[in-house]
């Protein structure tokens, strides 16, 4: 495997993008806005005056904002990671007019890989920077939350790539969204602390990698102790990422070399 092959991918998909980015900016720049104005500023509002912002020890709207940049992470890998994978594969077979080129399964997906993980870097700052608008946190403290909620995305990226690798047609990406992302956007600390989950579930959040990514962001951008030690959470995701990308080379290569 060369660099130089898995470069030629990631130029291949900034080339794409250069023509289709105007697709990405509602999700890009409008969505920060949206959520932080309708969950941390109008819903925190009520949380702030119950007891909820009591118990959180500061406002919810600077709670919520760094859970949100982790889970926008996780969103905007899934979103390369899955329709796009599928159509490299199997509706445009963009895949294979790579293969036959010298570049091997393996740079194709380190290069698919970096190229998501400079649109999830691309995503996470944006994110950070609108979240200092809003004065949830610092600049300093903001961009220091980037690489953790780009390491979240990295590791859900290699997983539902290798996911995706394996299917046969489109539902179950359909399904990969509805019972895997939605329940972890909304269950694994984004909006509440994960404390207040039934005792079953709780440690099922703590196995969630998006539990750890939201601990990571949460702690460098409020400078808040976190749960467990930070490198705990960054070997967990590195896990994930390693595991991920192992299976998703294997696949392709079984898929579109054997």
């Amino acid at each position: 495997m060369t660099i130089a092959g898995s470069l030629r991918v990631v130029e291949a998909g900034a080339r794409v993008y250069r023509r289709t980015w105007r697709g990405s900016v509602i999700s890009t720049f409008l969505n920060p806005v949206l959520y932080l104005v309708a969950m941390g500023v109008g819903l925190g509002e009520l949380v702030d005056e119950g007891t909820g912002g009591a118990a959180l020890d500061l406002p919810y709207l600077t709670f919520l904002a760094p859970g949100l940049l982790a889970a926008a992470a996780m969103q905007a890998a899934a979103g390369d990671a899955s329709y796009p994978v599928m159509a490299g594969i199997k509706w445009r077979k963009t895949y294979e007019a790579t293969l036959s080129t010298p570049i091997s399964v393996p740079e194709l997906l380190v290069g698919h890989l970096g190229w998501v993980t400079l649109r999830i870097t691309f995503v996470a700052t944006v994110f950070a920077a609108i979240m200092t608008l809003f004065d949830a946190t610092t600049v300093t403290e903001g961009m220091a939350a980037v690489p953790p909620a780009v390491l979240t995305g990295l590791a859900f990226a290699a997983a539902i790539t290798a996911y995706t690798a394996r299917l046969k047609n489109e539902t179950g990406l359909a399904s990969l969204f509805r019972f895997g992302i939605v329940p972890l956007f909304l269950f694994s600390g984004t909006f509440f602390p994960i404390e207040q989950l039934p005792d079953f579930l709780e440690p099922l959040a703590y196995l969630t990698p998006l539990w750890h990514g939201v601990e990571l962001c949460r702690g460098l951008a409020l400078g808040l102790d976190f749960t467990v030690a930070p490198l705990i959470s960054v070997a967990y995701l590195l896990a994930w990422a390693a595991a991920g990308g192992y299976l998703a080379t294997r696949t392709l290569q079984r898929r579109l070399i054997a």
